[in-house]
């Protein structure tokens, strides 16, 4: 198999402070591989965003990368210059962030901002760069692209602005797109259409993404394989179809089980509690406080990713590896983690 395009290996991030070391991510593993799209779903506060960040070198001070491996290709970012990561930034990974009215400076026109793009990596500026904008703004779907490149952020729709934001990443055709919640602020028909956006330039530029999200609507309709953090460590990972199928973790289990189900009149069943502050995660299994299956070990023992063996042709492609860390999976594998009492619970 060929390597992938972004490997993340075990990486660990800390933010120290006065109360002590948070460990905001705590050995994440992933990969993203050339042309598709890998999601990174769970609630706030789960390490997603700081996990997105870190392969930039953006995460804040006085935060930082202390142990892992972030491979882009065959070129080490941990181990980049900071001149380097400036060149990787917008060029070769470019990234859309979650909230596009904080992220566009609003004292520039849009069509500046996305011009300096082109300029710093490209080396095109004048009337060729203005035309290269205007197309941009064109190929991400909005209208009168040539009345918009002069507007201020504060005069263009939260739709529109992500649309800018979309154009401003694959101004210079990214290896890979990095989009972090590309779809919280919108309402559900642009959100629909944000999305088929993304779908459709995939398809054009064979661009990789990496989706940061808590959707699981968006992971049905765009990721080929996904990756469940929980409290700073990945809890499942696997191809969308397996874990879509037959979830093999707890709390992957919660988040299908907090959905709406249309036509259905059962009761959603959120999951009970939330999501422990970082400063003072619980020991073990950092899920087991809020978990209906937790076991005596769960409270004592971190569990490791195990592989999940494909028993259905429901389950996907055994060449994927489908793993969970979770201690009464390794004694029930074939738990129905969809039924909302533990089995023999009265």
């Amino acid at each position: 198999m060929d390597r992938p395009l972004l490997s993340v290996e075990d990486l660990v991030v800390h933010f120290p402070t006065d109360g002590g070391v948070v460990e905001a991510v705590s050995g994440v593993s992933c990969d993203v591989r050339r042309g598709e799209t890998v999601a990174v779903v769970g609630e706030s506060g789960c390490g997603k965003s700081v996990t997105a960040l870190s392969l930039l070198g953006l995460v804040p001070p006085p935060g930082r990368v202390v142990h892992g491996a972030i491979r882009l290709g065959d070129e080490s970012l941990l181990d980049a210059t900071p001149e380097r990561l400036r060149e990787i930034r917008g060029d070769e990974v470019a990234m859309i962030f979650q909230e596009p009215m904080t992220s566009l400076n609003p004292v520039f026109k849009v069509g500046d901002q996305i011009e300096e793009v082109l300029e710093t990596h490209r080396s095109t500026s004048g009337e060729a760069a203005r035309a290269e904008v205007i197309r941009l703004l064109s190929m991400v779907g909005i209208a009168d692209p040539v009345g918009r490149i002069d507007e201020y952020p504060h005069q263009l729709s939260g739709g529109m602005r992500q649309r800018v934001m979309i154009a401003m990443a694959l101004a210079c055709g990214p290896k890979l797109l990095v989009a972090d919640e590309p779809t919280t602020a919108l309402d559900v028909t642009v959100q629909a259409q944000v999305l088929e956006l993304l779908r459709r330039l995939q398809r054009t530029l064979g661009t990789a993404v990496l989706l940061i999200t808590h959707d699981l609507g968006v992971v049905a309709e765009m990721a080929h394989r996904v990756v469940v953090m929980y409290a700073g460590r990945v809890a499942e990972r696997g191809t969308a179809e397996a874990i879509f199928a037959r979830p093999r973790h707890p709390y992957t289990a919660g988040l299908f089980r907090s959905l709406p189900r249309l036509g259905s009149d059962e009761p959603l069943r959120p999951i009970e509690g939330s999501v422990p502050d970082a400063q003072r995660f619980p020991p073990g299994c950092r899920f087991h406080p809020r978990c209906p299956y937790a076991l005596p070990v769960c409270r004592e023992r971190v569990p490791e990713l195990s592989p999940r063996t494909p028993k259905t042709a429901d389950d996907g492609d055994e060449s994927e590896p489908h793993v969970s860390a979770c201690f009464y999976v390794d004694e029930h594998p074939d738990v129905d983690l969809f039924a909302f009492e533990k089995p023999g619970a009265p």
